[in-house]
């Protein structure tokens, strides 16, 4: 049977039967997007049979790309509260193109924007395209051109800032942020595990618990995700100590070795504090300053078991100039390991130890292997994440610091990467 694309099918396969609409349709095979989400792709000859239940004039919504330019005018918020969005793309702000079967950032932010009527009067929003990419294409001198963005919106008056990001990459760009911009004014940064035309996509409700923390007086830069697998909550994470934990859970991004900031309800204004031992930086408490300079020339390194050492050393003959080196457990590599950091630390290049385990801190003190790693000239990085101590070695080098003066403020607590309690 003939079809076309928006046509509500059933079709038979295996024994099963599976309904949808129609969002591709090459020759001898199809794609539909089926009533209770996501999608099914198969050859047609593999399928009993194909019928079209209805055909209707109109395409389906999800085949019909959101406009801002049509979308009715926010009104002025009584507050006169100024938040700016600034977009740069990510799955919050792509679309699922039916000529390549694949999403694709395609939405700017006022589309964005556009899509959850309910922040109508909520704030004065602004809404600013800066880029239009997946995160996994975001590095370093996209980081510096968001900066520059985000600096200039908070100088032209905005009381808030919301940064729409690919969830892949969010906690180094995020982190980014949070080392060049010292900010008296919310800066939240949030996005989508799934894209807006899936109806299990999380970017609406992402986007109004953002709209609340960017209208609160939660001064740093933080990550607003869902809390749960539900819609009902979303956690504040504090930037420097986010993590991406899942590939596509709702829920992905976990406070590492603390706890989120906060839990802000999605359905009320109900924000809850949730330890007495994690603090924030109030609205207005700081004055808004400007660091953007990174050093780009850094490089995180693995260990694993039997891995030669020829790869910590390709980075040292190669210009790099600060490493981070991610050990196992404490944060330890094997032997044949540690005549390498001795050359680093000759060389002047800064080597900052991280561990393989996600919670807990560094110790080389422990064992023989890591007080040897130390005595070559290697600094721990506690329980700093290494996304964020990553990010930091570059700003810090960027700033144009010593070998010696990176070693000792690579420990010093900028941001609150460095936890008061480690959580067991």
């Amino acid at each position: 049977m003939s079809y076309k694309i928006g046509d509500f099918v059933r079709i038979e396969k295996d024994g099963a039967f599976f309904e949808g609409h129609v969002i591709q349709g090459d020759p001898g095979y199809i794609t539909i997007k089926m009533t209770g989400g996501g999608y099914i792709s198969g050859f047609l000859q593999d399928a009993v049979g194909i019928e079209v239940l209805e055909s209707p004039e109109v395409p389906p919504v999800f085949l019909v790309r959101p406009c801002a330019e049509n979308a009715p005018a926010f009104s002025k918020s009584k507050s006169g509260i100024k938040i700016s969005i600034l977009s740069t793309g990510g799955t919050i702000a792509c679309y699922f193109n039916p000529e390549t079967g694949s999403v694709v950032p395609s939405f700017s932010a006022a589309d964005i924007l556009s899509e959850v009527p309910e922040l109508d009067g909520f704030a004065d929003f602004s809404a600013r395209e800066v880029f239009s990419l997946l995160s996994e294409n975001m590095g370093p001198e996209h980081w510096i051109k968001l900066a520059e963005a985000i600096y200039e919106e908070i100088q032209n008056g905005a009381d808030g800032i919301i940064v729409t990001h690919g969830t892949d990459t969010m906690a180094y760009s995020a982190a980014a942020i949070s080392y060049m911009i010292e900010t008296p004014v919310p800066i939240v940064f949030t996005g989508a595990q799934r894209s807006p035309d899936r109806p299990s996509s999380d970017n609406h409700m992402n986007l109004v618990c953002a709209a609340k923390i960017a209208r609160s007086d939660i001064a740093e830069v933080t990550l607003v995700m869902h809390g749960s697998l539900s819609d009902d909550f979303c956690y504040v994470h504090r930037a420097v100590k986010a993590k991406k934990m899942h590939t596509s859970r709702r829920d992905t991004f976990k406070s590492i070795n603390m706890l989120p900031i906060a839990l802000i309800d999605y359905k009320s204004d109900r924000f809850e504090l949730l330890s007495d031992y994690v603090d924030y930086q109030k609205r207005g408490e700081k004055k808004l300053s400007f660091s953007p300079k990174l050093e780009k020339r850094c490089a995180i390194v693995k260990f694993v078991p039997g891995a030669s050492p020829d790869i910590f050393d390709y980075y040292l003959e190669n210009g790099y100039k600060g490493i981070i080196l991610e050990g196992v457990g404490l944060g330890h590599v094997s032997d044949d390991w540690i005549p390498l950091i001795q050359k680093a630390t000759v060389m002047k290049i800064p080597v900052v130890i991280t561990s393989q385990c996600v919670f807990g801190a560094t110790a080389c003190d422990t064992y023989e292997t890591g007080q040897n790693m130390k005595k070559a000239g290697a600094v721990e990085a506690i329980d700093q994440t290494t996304d964020a101590v990553f990010v930091k070695l570059m700003w810090l080098l960027g700033q144009g610091y010593d070998y010696e003066t990176v070693k000792k403020k690579i420990v010093e607590d900028y941001r609150g990467e460095i936890s008061s309690m480690i959580i067991d």
